[in-house]
């Protein structure tokens, strides 16, 4: 059948030393747009920062993030430029990870370059954007609720970026986790019916990984964070059974 067979070229049958030659060219080529996303979103990290403190102020109004340090201040908000970065630079950094395996993928395997980088991006934003809207007010609602005549809430920057940054990207890659298994199931590396099979296994994973990303230890907001990723991870089990039916029938009608 065509289409169906790899590209057997001498420049896809790379030695060891070069394939990690190729992969360090790309970390370095991802490290450089980051580099450069992070100095470009600089300029406007004070503007970040107060979003990013905006889901506090809402909860505790007048409350003032205070740094005890004097370089404090300063590295948070290249931090800040660092993490703006890397979700500015991600669609780039997919693709270096696309270009890397390429070579061993089949050629309408290829064709899927620009929906995997579309979609991956889309899910990683995404996943930072319902931690922000969704997890964060909840999250603060609860902690700041401790403070009262014999506890007054002086929040640190740094513990409160790191906080904030761990919630973010952690919710960005756990979004990525239903593109993962589509593409592994398209690749073949993974059956859907072992999936399917193996679900309490999943939902048990998706619940410490949301232990992981809730820093408190109530169980409604660890549920509030589950969610979410059990219904991702079932529209993976839908989606993965429609490319499959379509495959099967794209085989049968070339065949």
């Amino acid at each position: 059948m065509t289409g169906s067979k790899k590209a057997t070229s001498p420049q896809d049958e790379l030695s060891l030393t070069e394939h990690l030659a190729e992969l360090r060219h790309r970390i370095m080529l991802c490290f450089g747009a980051i580099i450069i996303c992070a100095i470009l979103c600089y300029g406007i990290s004070h503007k970040l920062f107060t979003l990013l403190a905006l889901p506090l102020e809402e909860v505790a109004p007048g409350t003032n993030l205070i740094f005890i340090s004097y370089p404090v201040g300063f590295f948070t908000y290249i931090k800040l430029a660092i993490v703006a970065g890397i979700f500015v630079a991600s669609p780039f950094i997919l693709y270096q990870f696309w270009a890397f395996i390429s070579p061993g993928l089949y050629e309408h395997e290829k064709r899927l370059a620009i929906p995997f980088i579309f979609i991956s991006s889309i899910f990683f934003i995404g996943g930072a954007l319902f931690g922000y809207f969704f997890i964060f007010p909840a999250l603060f609602h609860f902690l700041v609720s401790f403070r009262g005549t014999d506890l007054k809430l002086m929040p640190e920057i740094s513990h409160y970026f790191g906080l904030s940054m761990r919630l973010l990207i952690g919710f960005g890659l756990a979004f990525e986790f239903p593109v993962l298994l589509i593409f592994l199931s398209y690749l073949g590396i993974i059956d859907p019916k072992l999936l399917r099979k193996n679900r309490k296994y999943a939902v048990l994973i998706i619940f410490i990984v949301a232990a992981i990303l809730t820093p408190t230890p109530d169980i409604v907001h660890m549920v509030i964070v589950a969610i979410p990723l059990i219904i991702l991870y079932e529209v993976s089990l839908l989606l993965i059974s429609i490319f499959r039916i379509r495959g099967k029938r794209k085989n049968v009608g070339s065949s």
